[in-house]
């Protein structure tokens, strides 16, 4: 019987591999071998191309932004060079209603502030810059007498505030403002000079004569005017130039150390508080300005902490609000109502109580800018937002009266010129 030689090393190795292809199926195809990377100025090439690329597909859309700006900035041109000469003309000829029926003459200027901030804000709304309310719905104490405490990021904050306060009654008409001095040389500074808003000084060196400035102008304005809403930004300047400032101070004095606002200044807000606060300890009136008190007036009521937050935390300016060359964007407003009773007068009670209002709106900022959304108030499971709006009738309506009274004027000023010369 003949033996079946056995086959080799070489040969066994290879039929166990021959009996693992045919047990494992079908061999699967290789994968290709990678690509060769580009040389540098290859992918150079490839990068500017892709550049260029993307250029010319946005051309179309920047033109486009180009050319809209400029039609908004020349129609906002016209719009001031009409709203604000017709403005001052009707507060000139409405004089001798100031001197019989002061409370009359008041009003009637409101209203016309008003439509003013009005015609602002309509700027944004067409832009589709919008507002979002978030936490207490402050229309309920419209009728009250209140300050607004606001965290300050960039001059568009203003802007934000004329639109999201147009939907609260009179507060808008009878409303006065605490703003920065340089705005008293803007196209719009002779109007809040006529309405008795009051232009701060910043600055050490300024800052005890200002509120010296503050307390008399409050006394002689605020109600003898029918004003009833004062909006305040107690960090003195806006985030961007005070945050590094605000943070050294913490640092040296163990007091928090905020990123998305700064430690407030206490001066104007303790000012307003100790002339417009009706009471005492005793319950009895209180405060400068206690002479134009009457029996209907309970004084200042309220204090509204309002927190207003950007999306990425990129803050809105003015010149945007005017142009529009920036996407439609949504501004949230969070409010928070005090009553007045329950905030201290001492300056030391009222610094740490300003100081916990702003450590808590570092934090409504925090979860804001990680979620998206505030978060709900205490005491409520869920966050419950409201889109403001604005009427587009309301707002055509203001406009043609507007150019009408600009049309009117002209020709009745261009009417005395002739008789004259």
């Amino acid at each position: 019987m003949t033996a079946t030689p056995r086959p080799g090393p070489p040969a066994a190795a290879a039929a166990a591999a021959q009996h693992r292809a045919r047990a494992a199926g079908p061999a699967l195809p290789r994968a290709p071998p990678p690509a060769p990377t580009p040389a540098p100025a290859e992918k150079d090439r490839t990068d500017s191309n892709v550049r260029m690329a993307v250029t010319l597909e946005e051309a179309p859309w920047l033109g486009w932004i180009l050319v809209k700006a400029l039609m908004r900035f020349a129609f906002m041109v016209a719009n001031n060079l009409v709203a604000i000469p017709s403005y001052i003309c009707y507060v000139i000829m409405l004089q001798p209603l100031r001197v019989l029926d002061s409370k009359r003459f008041w009003y009637i200027e409101g209203i016309m502030y008003k439509w003013l901030l009005g015609m602002v804000a309509s700027w944004g709304w067409y832009a589709g810059y919008t507002v979002m309310e978030w936490g207490e719905d402050i229309k309920a104490i419209s009728k009250d007498e209140a300050v607004m405490l606001v965290n300050h990021q960039a001059t568009g904050d203003v802007c934000t505030l004329m639109m999201c306060l147009q939907d609260k009654g009179l507060v808008v008409a009878q409303i006065m403002w605490l703003m920065d001095h340089i705005f008293k040389y803007t196209n719009f500074g002779i109007v809040s000079l006529i309405h008795g808003d009051f232009f701060i000084r910043q600055g050490k060196s300024h800052r005890d004569q200002q509120l010296v400035f503050l307390k008399k102008h409050l006394e002689n304005n605020y109600r003898s005017r029918g004003r009833k809403w004062i909006v305040l930004f107690p960090e003195g300047g806006f985030l961007r130039k005070r945050r590094e400032t605000s943070q050294t101070f913490a640092k040296k004095n163990n007091l928090p150390f905020l990123t998305h606002v700064t430690l407030p200044r206490i001066g104007a807000t303790k000012i307003i508080l100790s002339a417009l606060v009706a009471r005492q300890e005793n319950g009895s009136p209180a405060g400068g300005d206690t002479k134009e008190l009457d029996s209907k007036s309970k004084g200042l009521q309220w204090v509204i902490d309002t927190t207003i937050a950007y999306p990425k935390a990129e803050p809105m300016d003015i010149q945007t609000w005017i142009l529009g060359y920036r996407k439609p964007t949504v501004t949230h407003v969070h409010y928070r109502v005090f009553p007045v009773k329950d905030v201290p007068l001492e300056t030391d009670d009222l610094t740490d109580w300003l100081y916990q209002r702003f450590t808590e709106k570092e934090d409504l900022l925090s979860h804001f800018y990680e979620t998206g959304a505030f978060p709900p108030l205490k005491g409520h499971k869920e966050a419950v937002s409201r889109e403001m709006t604005l009427s587009n009738m309301w707002i055509f309506l203001i406009h043609s009266v507007t150019f009408l009274s600009g049309y009117m004027w002209y020709n009745i000023i261009q009417y005395f010129y002739h008789c004259l010369f």
